[in-house]
């Protein structure tokens, strides 16, 4: 079984979840300032602030995200050393693992939190009914 280039599809995973974290914020700020309606949808503000959510409660409660257990299994299947091989993985890793004390990562975890929690107060999400209203209201109805 090809575990290493598992491994790889899984880093690059990884590495596409924190692009949708940190990226859904920036896209929600910017896109609300450029008028995109679709980045106040409710299912991009729910599936972005859940995955942030879950990465805020790993960091709270001292969990490895499964995604990098997952990945140090597959390099050990492929009997690899973990965090070092291919290009992409080269690269991805030196984006994604940092060394720090854990208390740095629940506190930037946790703030990055909270931002995503103020887009939601500052920049709300559209319901459906909600924007049917505006245009009903729009259209003299």
């Amino acid at each position: 079984m090809p575990y290493q280039l598992l491994a790889d599809a899984v880093l690059v995973l990884h590495a596409a979840i924190v692009v949708f974290v940190v990226g859904g914020l920036v896209l929600v700020i910017f896109g609300n300032m450029l008028g995109w309606a679709w980045v106040n949808a409710l299912w991009f503000r729910i599936a972005h602030l859940a995955a942030i959510g879950v990465v805020a409660a790993q960091a709270w409660l001292g969990a490895i995200c499964p995604l990098t257990t997952l990945e140090m299994w597959l390099r050990a299947e492929a009997r690899a050393t973990t965090y070092s091989g291919s290009f992409i993985e080269y690269w991805l890793q030196r984006l994604l693992y940092y060394d720090a004390p854990p208390w740095v990562f629940v506190l930037v975890y946790s703030l990055f939190g909270l931002l995503v929690l103020a887009t939601w107060w500052y920049f709300p999400p559209t319901f459906r009914r909600r924007k049917q209203e505006r245009e009903n209201r729009g259209s003299g109805q």
